[in-house]
């Protein structure tokens, strides 16, 4: 069977794009962890299935970790999955208080909203403004040096020195198996202010076991610990935008770059 897919990547964090609105594609753990494996397959930080519509909502969204295990929630997969429809011309429906349109559409951790803010078709790169779920601030916990929590998928955040040269994949290997992170792990982010105000931001992912060079869904939890709503990563910069009223930080917002790197082919027996 001969399946396009479409490479995608949000400030470096890349994906496997598939259209799989006629449901044709089904993959098994071990055929999704190859295809997304660096030297023998096409390479990338998880594969995202772009399924039909349940009512109300303009697509649904179906996310895999690198090692071929399914996640809630992706961040930044979900930013490059609302260019992805744009780019297949999947028409906005949904307008809030009469604003700009958004692509809504369905993830494992529930429903989400996408603005397409800016979108060269030339250079094929974007900007785009992902709402992200509530977090109620009774989950905001303190743990170990840090904090914990989920922001779609858990998250723990700890502040450290010189984040440059930090062993960020030997420490989040060690850390995010810990007890004290809960029964599946977490992911883990380190962070450290910069003298511009920015705040930077480095994660080890859970499911892709390694670091990666943006995590959406772990630039909004340090965004929600830090209150600092500017952040860079090793691909890229974001702005993370919410509103805390004091039992919960709403109208969370995650925005960024995208790219969309190169098409193709590949094969399943």
């Amino acid at each position: 069977m001969n399946i396009p897919f479409h490479k995608y990547d949000g400030a470096g964090n890349d994906f496997i794009l598939i259209d799989n609105r006629n449901l044709n594609v089904t993959l098994a753990t071990e055929q999704i962890a190859r295809l997304c494996h660096r030297r023998m397959g096409i390479g990338a930080d998880g594969l995202i299935l772009l399924n039909p519509a349940s009512d109300g909502y303009d697509f649904a969204m179906r996310y895999y970790n690198s090692d071929g295990l399914p996640a809630d929630m992706c961040g930044n997969g979900g930013r490059c999955i609302a260019a992805f429809a744009h780019q297949l011309g999947i028409t906005p429906t949904h307008h809030p208080d009469g604003g700009q349109s958004s692509l809504r559409f369905l993830a494992d951790d529930g429903p989400h909203d996408a603005c397409i803010v800016m979108w060269d078709s030339h250079e094929r790169i974007g900007l785009v403004t992902l709402g992200m779920k509530e977090v109620p601030a009774a989950g905001v916990t303190r743990c170990l040096d840090g904090w914990l929590l989920d922001t779609g998928v858990p998250h723990y955040v700890q502040r450290v020195t010189d984040l440059e040269h930090y062993d960020v994949v030997g420490e989040g290997r060690r850390l995010r198996h810990l007890p004290d992170l809960g029964p599946a792990g977490a992911n883990v982010n380190f962070i450290e202010d910069l003298p511009d105000g920015r705040l930077r931001v480095r994660t080890y992912e859970r499911g892709v076991e390694d670091e990666t060079w943006a995590c959406g869904t772990g630039v909004t939890a340090c965004a929600i610990v830090t209150g600092n709503r500017r952040l860079c990563t090793r691909g890229g910069d974001f702005r993370v935008d919410f509103s805390p009223t004091g039992t919960a930080f709403t109208r969370v917002r995650l925005t960024g770059p995208v790219s969309l790197n190169f098409s193709g082919t590949f094969v399943i027996p």
